[in-house]
């Protein structure tokens, strides 16, 4: 591989929260991304607002680390009357990009604030050269290309458009609609996706309810016909993208920066991806196929995913999740460490934590310490107990003898 192809490699995470955030970058993250609900997609799950931004950009500064912030929801003209505020917070604040789609927004950011670094949002759907070297030639640094584009379309953009940053989409959740342009949401309950506010129907359980029509579960007045063309019948539930094994191929090819969907998931999801596609991203000069091996059964034993699949890139059709919403793990996210002093670890229970469970805590260099719970202590009273479970902010101790740094989150094997 050019030397050139492995200087600038980033590993961007989600930012739902700002303990997810802190958790990713302590993982490895090299930049994360975030927004607030007026302007993001992702409405729910997400408590980011202006102050916690500001927050989040000192906090990935002050460790060298950037922020890239999103406002990439297709805009109403009612979005537009707010835009221009939060854009020249956004620049006082000092974040490091904006990721936009809508090129009435891109308008907007130019008169406001003429040398902010524009990222292309996935959802604008780029997925040819030409496309691409139109954003470019408006301003637009970097593009992330949309999931539909194949390797071998990554090479002909980065062929063509060489100065322009390319980025894609590695790991996580996969959208039944082109690009994420989906309307079942609005339709069955009026959230729209591409406002930010998805409710995930593609998920729901659906029924035939004649040999031509479906209906999803609870919604049965609301009927969809059953219609085959010749690829056959795309069904919703699509298995969430694992590009663990492809990122050589996809550095070769142009890409800089590898992302990792999921901002509304757990701080459990974002120290295991991002701690394994970090130790591979940052050492893929070196790094061995046993190694990818060996991280691809960890992501794939130790998550909750739909099964996973290589999405578009190497020319295929994505692959559906048939039989089940979700394959299951045989471990559990169960607390995560908010402090340690000599022998001792301070860990806030998320789920179940009982004694004699066998635990593994994860640490940021993706080390792992298995241990069984012998003995554990309410960090409150100090009293011995025999479980503890999560929703309460209740913190336990636990006796270790390795140093484990804050933000390293700890399983439990439950079958």
């Amino acid at each position: 591989m050019p030397k050139n192809k492995l200087k600038k490699l980033e590993l961007l995470a989600p930012a739902g929260n700002l303990d997810k955030m802190k958790t990713a970058l302590a993982f490895g993250a090299d930049a994360v991304y975030a927004g607030i609900p007026d302007f993001s997609l992702r409405v729910r799950i997400n408590d980011f607002d202006l102050e916690k931004i500001k927050e989040a950009t000192e906090y990935c500064h002050k460790r060298g680390k950037k922020i890239y912030i999103t406002a990439n929801i297709f805009a109403h003209n009612s979005h537009l009357d707010k835009l221009p505020k939060y854009i020249k917070k956004l620049k006082e604040i000092k974040i490091d990009a904006l990721i936009v789609s809508d090129p009435g927004v891109l308008n907007l950011i130019k008169d406001i604030w003429p040398e902010c670094v524009v990222h292309l949002s996935t959802q604008a759907n780029c997925t040819n050269w030409q496309s691409a070297k139109f954003w470019f030639e408006r301003g637009v640094k970097r593009v992330i290309l949309g999931r539909e584009v194949t390797l071998a379309e990554i090479k002909e953009i980065h062929k063509k458009v060489p100065k322009l940053e390319l980025e894609y989409f590695v790991h996580g959740a996969m959208c039944m609609a082109y690009s994420g342009r989906c309307f079942l949401s609005k339709y069955y309950l009026d959230k729209s996706a591409n406002l930010g506010d998805c409710v995930q129907p593609c998920r729901w359980n659906y029924k035939i309810k004649s040999k031509k029509f479906i209906c999803a579960e609870n919604h049965e007045e609301d009927v969809f016909e059953l219609v085959e063309e010749k690829h056959g019948s795309y069904i919703l539930n699509s298995k969430d993208l694992c590009l663990i094994k492809y990122l050589r191929e996809l550095a070769d090819a142009g890409v800089g920066s590898f992302k990792i969907e999921g901002r509304a998931k757990s701080a459990y999801y974002q120290a295991v991806v991002a701690g394994i596609y970090s130790r591979a991203v940052h050492n893929l000069k070196s790094i061995n196929k046993k190694e990818i091996d060996c991280f691809y059964n960890e992501l794939y034993k130790k998550l909750v995913h739909r099964g996973y699949t290589t999405g578009f890139l190497l020319g295929e059709k994505a692959d559906q999740n048939l039989e089940k919403s979700h394959e299951t793990s045989d471990w559990e996210f169960c607390g995560q460490v908010v402090k340690y002093t000599i022998n001792k670890v301070f860990i806030k229970v998320h789920n179940c934590i009982k004694l004699g469970d066998k635990t593994e805590i994860v640490l940021p260099e993706y080390d792992i310490i298995s241990m069984t719970v012998e003995k554990m202590l309410d960090a409150e009273t100090g009293e011995e107990i025999k479980e503890a479970h999560g929703g309460q902010g209740m913190v336990v101790i636990m006796e270790v003898s390795k140093d484990v740094p804050e933000f390293s989150v700890v399983r439990r094997k439950i079958n």
